[in-house]
Parts: C-alpha cells; sequence; structure tokens
C-alpha cells in the first residue's frame, strides 16, 4: 500500500475511465479522484455511484467537474476517445481521436503543467507521441500505457499453457499495442528458466512442437482482445488495472520497469516516434528506456513492427 496519497484526474468517464477511477477508488493510492467528461451528467453519475462505496473503500474524495479542475493533479490519466465503429478504418478512427487529442490537451497541459500524464486512449502509441508534441510537456511527464496490457496477457497466456502462477512468469511484448506487437522469447522466462527450455525440459514438449506452440500463444494474445470485444463490447477491466499499475509504480517512486509508450530517438533503431518498450519509471514520471538484448531474428521482426507504425504516423500526419 502506497502511504502518501495524491489528486488524480481522470479525463473521460467511458467505460475504460470508469473503470479506471473504480480501480484507483480501490486501491487507495488517492486522496482526490476528479472525473471530466463532455458528458457532464455521466460524469457526475460515476463519481456519485463512486462516492457511495466510501463505506468499504478507503478514504478518498471523488468528485466531477470542469477541465479547469485538473489543476493541482498529480497524475492526469487520458481515456477520452471515440469506439471503433463497424466498417471504420483503423487509420479513419485515429484521425478521429487524434483530432479530439489535440483540441484538449492543450489547455489542460497549461492548467496541470506539473501533472504526469498517463495516456490510454488508443491508438496508445500515436497519442502519447501527439500530446507530447501539442503540449510542449517534457518527455517525462507524459507516458503511454504501450504494451503493458500486451504483456500482461502474454504473461496470463504463458502461466495458463505451463501450469504455473504468473508471478513466476516474467515476459515483454514490444512495438505498437494490438496487432502490430512482437514477443521476444528469448527473453521469456519461468523461475528464471528461458520459456523454451522450461517447456522442453519440464513439460516435456518437442523442440519441433514449441515453436508452434509458441506461436498459438502470441497468436492468442494478440486476438484476445478482440474476442472480449465481440463478446461484451469493449475491454476495460484489464487496461484499467494495468494503468492503475503504472499509476503506483509512479507515486512510489520504485524505478519500475514496465513495457510503456514513450518516444524513441534511436532505441532499437527506431525515431521520432512513440512505441512500446521497457521503460524505467519513477516519482517523475519517466526516467529511461531499457534496450533488451533482442536476437537477429527478434531485431528483425521488430523492424518490420517499427516500419509499419512509421507508415502510420506519415499517414496521420502528426510530424508536420
Amino acid at each position: 500500500m502506497v502511504n502518501k496519497k495524491r489528486k488524480i484526474a481522470v479525463l473521460g468517464t467511458g467505460n475504460v475511465g470508469a473503470t479506471v477511477a473504480y480501480t484507483l477508488t480501490l486501491s487507495g493510492i488517492a486522496s482526490e479522484i476528479v472525473l471530466v467528461d463532455i458528458n457532464k451528467e455521466k460524469a457526475e453519475g460515476e463519481a456519485l455511484d463512486l462516492t457511495q462505496c466510501a463505506a468499504c473503500v478507503p478514504s478518498v474524495k471523488v468528485w466531477s467537474g470542469e477541465y479547469e479542475d485538473v489543476a493541482g493533479s498529480d497524475i492526469v490519466v487520458v481515456t477520452f476517445g471515440v469506439g471503433r465503429k463497424p466498417g471504420q478504418s483503423r487509420l479513419d478512427l485515429a484521425k478521429i481521436n487524434v483530432g479530439i487529442l489535440k483540441s484538449v490537451m492543450p489547455n489542460v497541459a497549461k492548467i496541470a503543467p506539473d501533472a504526469i500524464y498517463v495516456i490510454v486512449s488508443n491508438p496508445v502509441d500515436v497519442l502519447t507521441y501527439v500530446t507530447l508534441k501539442c503540449t510542449g510537456l517534457p518527455a517525462n511527464q507524459v507516458i503511454g500505457t504501450g504494451t503493458l496490457l500486451d504483456s500482461n496477457r502474454l504473461s496470463q497466456a504463458v502461466a495458463a499453457y505451463c501450469g504455473v502462477d504468473i508471478t513466476n512468469v516474467n515476459s515483454y511484448v514490444l512495438g505498437e499495442h494490438g496487432d502490430a506487437c512482437m514477443a521476444p522469447w528469448s527473453l521469456c522466462t519461468i523461475a528464471g528458466y528461458p520459456v523454451k527450455e522450461y517447456c522442453t525440459k519440464f513439460m516435456g514438449v518437442s523442440e519441433d512442437e514449441l515453436n508452434a506452440e509458441l506461436e498459438n500463444i502470441y497468436t492468442g494474445m494478440v486476438a484476445s482482445g478482440a474476442k472480449v470485444i465481440k463478446a461484451k463490447g469493449a475491454t476495460f477491466y484489464a487496461i484499467a488495472a494495468s494503468a492503475v499499475k503504472l499509476i503506483k509504480a509512479i507515486l512510489s517512486d520504485t524505478d519500475t520497469i514496465l513495457p510503456l509508450s514513450t518516444v524513441l530517438h534511436g532505441e532499437y533503431g527506431a525515431n521520432d516516434m512513440a512505441i512500446g518498450v521497457p521503460c524505467v519509471v519513477g516519482g517523475s514520471g519517466f526516467k529511461k528506456v531499457v534496450e533488451l538484448p533482442l536476437t537477429a531474428e527478434e531485431q528483425k521482426l521488430f523492424d518490420e513492427k517499427i516500419a509499419s507504425l512509421d507508415a502510420t504516423y506519415t499517414a496521420l500526419e502528426v510530424r508536420n
């Protein structure tokens, strides 16, 4: 439990924003949570509902307000934007959410210039980049959730396949959040054992079978978000838990390494783009990128993912 409590603002009270606020309320890491949404009635309703948890949760003030009320926040969580509609391209959706972010964030950054901004809205990598560019905030103050959720999904899938507790699994997913990510299997371990060695030595999986099994785990992980959306309409529990994990790491100032979105300047061969890579985060926000020792094959695959995301940045013209 983190003892030092802070003010956290959540921008957007849709499924994700409301669940982030709920998870924060249960966690006890904030003394004050302010909800802001263009739909003021929705924000008021969510705040009232959370306030009525008071008898069952750590003490926290939850209320709804305007953008001006974000002033003094230690953390600002950005969850607003529109969801993808049937038949709508991913690029068209990105253009809409980039436009929304550009219309809001410069003013918010002036109201809360010292806050650390956690970007959750999608496409998270592009919106992390745009937030930095349109606000002029320093790099340490803007962090996207990046591939944190993807990495959590991968660890859960590996744990299920190997029949071990997820705390015994250490894995990272790199790249763009969603379909254009990659899993460096050489760095995935179970209780210190490389995953391939663990599977062959302790599970009796043949080397011939193993690559296909790992590919199935990866493709299942990538498809899992779409599976949830198809079944219930949206994903919000897991991303909210992931975002709060990041917020805890910032407020507790523990120099935690998490796979997050930040702008790269040559690391991993990427330039002038935000993309999901392991980052050290602490009380001042983003501190540094950790460059993992990828195999030549993994670096080649990552180069392809970087090129794919670079094309998206170019198509959206966000670097202009």
